[in-house]
Order: C-alpha cells, then structure tokens, then sequence
C-alpha cells in the first residue's frame, strides 16, 4: 500500500511540476512581449515572421526569450517541487 501512495505522490509532483512549468513560460512571454513592444514600439520578432525584421532583431529576440522562459520554467518546477515536499 505504502508504495502506491509513493507513485501518486510522484504522479502528482509530475503533473504539477508541467503545469507550472507552462504556466510560467506563458508568463513569461508575456512579459517579454510588453518591454520589447515598449522599447522597440512592436512585439518581438518571430522566425518564420517574413516582414522587415533584421537578422540581428530576430536573433536577439530569440536569445531573450529563450532564456527568459528556460529560466521561469525552472525556478517554477523547483518551485512546485519544493511545495510538494
């Protein structure tokens, strides 16, 4: 018995870590979002926007949100995990 309260336990920490790993990328998208469109006067460039974005705008925007969100999910994960223990 004891061991199929372990695996719900890890289900649950599972299951909770994911949803506030996505959560916490959601955010903070959204966050880079405002202070690009607030300092360039538009939203980030994505890759596959065909429009007048430079190669430099697009890889900047890339390496921004890239670690922006990598970084949020986790501290979110470790987060959860720490709540759950």
């Amino acid at each position: 018995m004891p061991e199929l309260t372990q695996s719900k336990e890890d289900l649950t920490a599972k299951v909770l870590g994911v949803v506030v790993a996505l959560v916490a990328a959601w955010a903070a998208q959204q966050l880079i979002n405002q202070f690009w469109t607030r300092a360039f006067g538009h939203k980030p460039p994505k890759p596959e926007d065909e429009g007048d974005s430079r190669f430099g705008e697009v890889a900047a925007a890339a390496t921004v949100t890239g670690a922006v969100v990598a970084l949020s999910r986790v501290l979110a994960t470790r987060g959860a995990a720490r709540f759950i223990k």
